[in-house]
C-alpha cells in the first residue's frame, strides 16, 4: 500500500517499478484470479478508494500511479499537478472520466481545491446524480421539519407592527425582502427555461395596497431573472413610496397594461404564469370593483397562478373553498392560518427577516433557511 499525505512525506517506500509487470500480476490474470488491490490516499476532499488493474492496458495507469512517488517531494508534487497524472491512469483503468471521477470519490464542492483537472472530471452524468441526491435530502428534510404557527389576522398585523415600531424597520424595506423572496419561489418553481413559450411572460395583477407594492418588487426582481413580466395596477396609492415602485418598473421597460383581459383565454395565450398580488392578510369584508370581476376572470383561467402571502378574496383564517384556488403560495414572514386550506403544489416561506427575539416572543416555530437561501419550501 501506498500512502500520499497532504505535506509530501512519503509514508511507505513503493516497490520497485520494472518494465515488466510483477509475475503474479501476470500469471493472477491468466488464471482468472483479479490481482491484489492497491489503495492511495491523497487528501481529506478526494480520496482513491480502491483501484484494480484487472486489464493488461491498466498497467500502464497502475505505473503511473506509483510512480507518483516520485514526484511528492519534487516542486511539482502540488494537489494539481499530481491529480492530472492520476486521472488519464484511473480513466484507462476504470472505463472512462465518469468511473475515474467515482472511484476518487470527488466533493463537487471541493473539486475546486484541486485545480481545473479534478472539476472537469465529474461529468455531467455525476453532476445530475449529485443533484438528484441532494434534492431527495432535501426532499427529507422538508418532510421532517417541525410545521411552523400558522397565525391569526391579529397575530400577523401585531408580528408587522412591532417589526416597524420595535425594531425600525420600514414599509419599503420589508417590502423589498418579501418582493425579492416571492421572485425567488417562482424562479425555483417555475423556471425560465421550462416555458412552453419563447418568451417566459409572466401577467402581475397589483392590489391597491402594501401587496401590491411586493408584486410591483416581484416583477422588478423576475425581469432581472429572465422574465418577460407585465403589470395590471389599476388603483395605485398617491404616496411616494408606491410611485417610486411604479417607477422603478417603468424605467426597466416593463409594460403596465391600460385594462384587463376580459376573457381568460386572453391570458391563457398571452402568458404562461399570472402572480396574484391584488389583497393580502389586512384583507376584510368584500371584493369591490374592479377586482370582483378581475378574480372570476382569474377562477377561469388554465395556467398556473401564484399568490402572494393570501390567495386574495380568501379569508384570513378559514380561507375559501370557492375562491380562487392557486398553484402556488408564498406566504411571508410566517404562514396564516389560511394556508391550511391551501392545496397546491408549492406552498413557500418567504421574507427571511424575522429577529430571533421576535420569533420567540410570537412562537413562530419558523423552520431552519437552508444555506443562504431566503426562501424555503414548505411540506
Amino acid at each position: 500500500q501506498l500512502f500520499i499525505k497532504e505535506g509530501g512525506e512519503r509514508k511507505h517506500q513503493p516497490p520497485a517499478v520494472t518494465s515488466r509487470p510483477p509475475a503474479h500480476a501476470l500469471s493472477g490474470v491468466e488464471r482468472g484470479v483479479p490481482p491484489p488491490r492497491r489503495r492511495l490516499r491523497l487528501s481529506d476532499s478526494c480520496f482513491v478508494h480502491w483501484f484494480e488493474p484487472a486489464q493488461r492496458q491498466s498497467r500502464g495507469g497502475m505505473r503511473a500511479l506509483l510512480g507518483l512517488s516520485t514526484l511528492v517531494s519534487s516542486p511539482l508534487g502540488s494537489r494539481s499537478f499530481l491529480l492530472s497524472l492520476l486521472l488519464p491512469a484511473l480513466a484507462s483503468a476504470r472505463g472512462g472520466e465518469r468511473r475515474a471521477a467515482a472511484a476518487l470519490c470527488i466533493n463537487p464542492r471541493a473539486a475546486s481545491t484541486w485545480g481545473p483537472t479534478a472539476a472537469a472530471a465529474l461529468s455531467a452524468p455525476a453532476r445530475v446524480k449529485e443533484r438528484t441526491c441532494s434534492s431527495r435530502r432535501n426532499t427529507s428534510a422538508s418532510a421532517a421539519m417541525e410545521a411552523p404557527k400558522y397565525l391569526s389576522q391579529e397575530e400577523a398585523q401585531a408580528v408587522d407592527q412591532e417589526l416597524f415600531n420595535e425594531y425600525k424597520f420600514s414599509v419599503d424595506q420589508l417590502m423589498e425582502l418579501a418582493g425579492l423572496s416571492c421572485a425567488t419561489a417562482i424562479a425555483r418553481a417555475y423556471p425560465a427555461s421550462t416555458f412552453t413559450r419563447k418568451v417566459p411572460a409572466v401577467l402581475v395583477v397589483c392590489g391597491p395596497g402594501n401587496n401590491g407594492g411586493d408584486g410591483l418588487v416581484c416583477a422588478r426582481h423576475l425581469k432581472l431573472f429572465g422574465y418577460e413580466p407585465t403589470i395590471f395596477y389599476p388603483k395605485r396609492p398617491n404616496k411616494p413610496l408606491f410611485e417610486n415602485l411604479t417607477t422603478q418598473c417603468q424605467k426597466m421597460d416593463i409594460h403596465f397594461l391600460p385594462e384587463f383581459p376580459s376573457e381568460a383565454a386572453v391570458i391563457d395565450e398571452a402568458y404562461g404564469l399570472v402572480v396574484d398580488a391584488i389583497f393580502g392578510f389586512s384583507f376584510k369584508g368584500a371584493v369591490r370593483e374592479p377586482y370582483g370581476s378581475i378574480l372570476r376572470t382569474l377562477k377561469q383561467l388554465t395556467v398556473p397562478i401564484a399568490s402572494i402571502d393570501i390567495p386574495s378574496g380568501w379569508d384570513v383564517e378559514s380561507g375559501n373553498p370557492e375562491g380562487l384556488q392557486p398553484d402556488m403560495l408564498i406566504s411571508l414572514t410566517a404562514p396564516k392560518k389560511s394556508a391550511q386550506h391551501f392545496s397546491g403544489r408549492y406552498h413557500f416561506l418567504g421574507g427571511r427577516f424575522v429577529p430571533k427575539a421576535l420569533e420567540k416572543k410570537y412562537e413562530l416555530k419558523l423552520p431552519p433557511y437552508p444555506e443562504t437561501d431566503c426562501i424555503l419550501q414548505l411540506p
